[in-house]
């Protein structure tokens, strides 16, 4: 029989076989001496899954057919033994334990919501769910129904379609296991920290082979640490159910949901990555009677796997999402030229309303099977997909009129008391359709030696219906755009297999970035001279890595060269028209050690090097800038670094420690503003009351060290200042966790 159902990529063990074996034959023997005519029974084997540490073995993501340690690409997994650990919520502090990455601060045209740049690159575009594509533009608050996140490093196409320029991130949703078990959480902390979660899972067994129910719930509210009395309010729930329709075939079926009720944040104001003088870092520079974000997330996802003989198989996915944002934010920026010193007035968009909704329909199938040519073993991947997202956006604002006032920038009033009109500012209603065909292929050359290639190709085709406000004279005016490419991707890799636990690969892969890669996150595409019908962006990289996996398979290390050749970046010139004319490398190295020093010392760390410069630039520096050639890109510094490690001090009883650096970074490449380096320290302590009952202390930020996390890339000016976005300040939230 054939057991489906297991732990998200946990790798089983075995556990009990000796002593049920022996307990079946010491039952034999004696009964075989009494009757002739005894029934043999066969050995069973019971296999239970071991709790996910650290280290991960594999990708839960279908088209990697081999372990981690034989994919010849850096990937780095944060799994859910480590979230629950530093009680990381957010994919943003998810992804802050993985050097290498950094994050932008949000728009007014693009909106806020998760801006995330990988080995210097932008990554908005290239989030997956579970292997399928997840683009609308969303603040991804929680993870309570994810099991690990995995960042997939390097131009990844092939693997994710458009984009992956610096890599993708896949987030991985819980699923029913073969066991029983419920958990209830609950936190409570520092500025108002409240939180309540359920992890219920239940095996049916009476319906169908190996079939089980899942339900994970949240209820969550806090204020951010650090701002003065900004606010968050989330809820979710999300059922899933596993049906074994026979041995070889099963169907599972989830659905996810979840609010979100924020005060949104755009930061405070500030000029060349600075905040500007006087301004209290607690400060609130938007309206609390006007502005606001909520959000609804609806998922539906049925998956179909069916074992066609012990050496084919099949998956399939289908996935409805949809994603409405009601958000009204005002910018942090500010106008101080011709006002008395510590004067301003709110520059920007303020008040201003984006009313979105996102609709995705996906489907993606995929063809796994092993055979053999001659002497050369073949596991192979063979898949297509297919899909169509829609974005629906109306703009509007509340007419906000600050003729002859100004504010203190030490003291900014955050409610506004003044008249209100709603005026229509415009929408874009958008539609962006993918197919894709892909076929990866693992070739064992020799005992030593592995070849992986993998091939696909997209067809993308996006619309557009833009409908515009004159500012001046009210008139309204619509325009429709289109854009379609189609690009073949590829990516190879050399596997040389030194000893049984060690690997050294030499990787090269390509990425593109057509024209509408982002058409379905802002509804928009590249304007001017044609800019929507230029071809897409190429993009290269050569990787010369190794993996090694230490005291038993217990520990990963892990190490990597690589570069990254972005050959035609889109450019604005002096006429403020698109054209492929920009060059830009990033080159350096990664290193990770993930897993068990020893059976009571734990530790996930890793550290990167961005060695990143435009190579050519045809576009005119900002005002006061300077030429972008042979400058280093923006927001990406040459070092940054993340620690996680715990120790078991006795049994029942564990200590924390997590460190992250990031170094100085430029505002943008051609500017000579930087964004100040930091460190962070976080700590943890753990008691395991009993079997059912555990404890946690979570002590974040131990320093309570003022810094910028996000950036936005411009240096601003007196008439508009620019604006950044704090991390979170000192907080602490005690947890208890009951599993019956």
């Amino acid at each position: 029989m054939h057991t489906f159902i297991q732990s998200s990529a946990l790798p089983p063990r075995k556990m009990m076989a000796s002593a049920v074996g022996l307990a079946v034959a010491a039952l034999a023997v004696p009964a075989q001496a009494e009757s002739p005519d005894v029934t043999q029974l066969d050995i069973i084997t019971v296999k239970d899954v071991r709790e996910q540490g650290y280290k991960a073995n594999e990708s839960a993501s279908s088209k990697y057919v081999k372990p981690l340690l034989e994919t010849p690409q850096t990937v780095t997994v944060v799994t859910k033994k480590v979230m629950e650990e530093q009680q990381a919520l957010s994919l943003r502090q998810v992804l802050s334990n993985v050097s290498g990455i950094t994050f932008d601060a949000g728009e007014g045209g693009g909106g806020s919501g998760d801006k995330i740049n990988i080995r210097g690159f932008s990554a908005n575009s290239n989030m997956q769910i579970d292997g399928l594509r997840d683009s609308s533009q969303n603040n991804r608050t929680d993870t309570f129904n994810i099991e690990q996140v995995e960042v997939l490093k390097g131009p990844n196409s092939v693997f994710g379609g458009a984009g992956t320029t610096g890599g993708a991130i896949n987030q991985v949703s819980k699923a029913p296991k073969l066991r029983d078990f419920a958990e209830v959480g609950a936190g409570i902390g520092t500025d108002n920290y409240h939180r309540l979660t359920l992890d219920a899972n239940k095996t049916l067994d009476d319906v169908g082979v190996d079939s089980a129910f899942r339900i994970n719930l949240m209820a969550h509210e806090n204020e951010v640490p650090g701002r003065d009395e900004v606010d968050r309010q989330r809820f979710g729930i999300a059922p899933s159910v596993t049906i074994g329709l026979s041995e070889q075939t099963r169907a599972t079926l989830s659905y996810f949901h979840q609010t979100d009720d924020n005060l949104p944040d755009y930061g405070l104001p500030a000029r060349d990555g600075k905040i500007l003088p006087g301004v209290d870092s607690e400060s609130y520079f938007g309206w609390r009677n006007l502005d606001e974000e909520k959000i609804q997330s609806d998922a539906v996802t049925l998956k179909l796997e069916h074992e066609l003989s012990d050496t084919v198989r099949i998956e399939n996915q289908t996935r409805y999402s949809r994603v409405d944002r009601d958000t009204t934010i005002s910018a942090a920026h500010v106008n101080t030229d011709g006002l008395a010193p510590g004067r301003y007035t709110p520059a920007g968009p303020q008040a201003y309303r984006r009313d979105a909704q996102t609709e995705l329909w996906v489907n993606q199938t995929g063809l796994t099977f092993e055979f053999d040519t001659g002497a050369l073993k073949h596991d192979m991947l063979v898949g297509g997909e297919i899909s169509r997202e829609t974005y629906d956006l109306t703009a509007s604002n509340n007419g906000l009129d600050f003729t002859g006032i100004n504010y203190e920038l030490a003291n900014p009033p955050g409610v506004w008391n003044g008249p209100t009109s709603a005026n229509f500012r415009g929408g874009k209603d958008a539609e962006l359709d993918t197919r894709a065909l892909y076929i990866f292929d693992t070739i064992t050359l020799a005992p030593q030696w592995d070849l992986s290639l993998g091939l696909r190709h997209d067809w993308i085709s996006g619309e557009a219906l833009l409908t515009n406000v004159d500012r001046t004279t009210g008139a309204i005016s619509a325009e429709q755009v289109h854009s379609s490419d189609q690009m073949f991707s590829g990516r190879a890799g050399l596997v040389f297999k030194p000893a049984d636990n060690g690997r050294i690969y030499l990787a090269y892969g390509t990425s593109f970035n057509p024209s509408a890669e982002a058409l379905a996150t802002s509804g928009g595409l590249p304007r001017g001279n044609g800019a929507e019908n230029l071809a897409p962006e190429k993009n290269n990289t050569w990787e010369l890595g190794t993996k090694w996996e230490l005291m038993d398979g217990r520990l990963g290390l892990d190490g990597a060269l690589f570069r990254v050749d972005k050959t035609n970046a889109r450019e604005k010139d002096a006429n403020d028209d698109l054209q492929l004319a920009g060059e830009q490398r990033v080159q350096g190295v990664e290193v990770g050690l993930t897993g068990e020093l020893t059976e009571q010392w734990k530790v996930f760390a890793n550290y990167t090097l961005l060695d990143s410069e435009t190579l050519k630039s045809a576009a005119a520096p900002q005002t006061g800038g300077r030429s972008a050639e042979g400058q280093p890109l923006g927001n990406t510094p040459r070092n940054s670094g993340n620690l996680w490690t715990t120790y078991e001090l006795a049994s029942g009883l564990e200590i924390g420690y997590g460190a992250r650096y990031v170094g100085s970074r430029y505002v943008a490449s051609d500017v000579d503003a930087k964004i100040d380096s930091y460190w962070l320290h976080n700590a943890m302590a753990s008691y395991r009351v009993n079997e059912a009952l555990s404890l946690q202390l979570n002590v974040n930020n131990l320093f309570d060290e003022e810094y910028v996390e996000r950036v936005r890339g411009r240096p601003g000016t007196d008439t508009r200042s620019s604006a950044v976005e704090l991390g979170d300040g000192r907080s602490a939230v005690l947890s208890a966790n009951y599993r019956f």
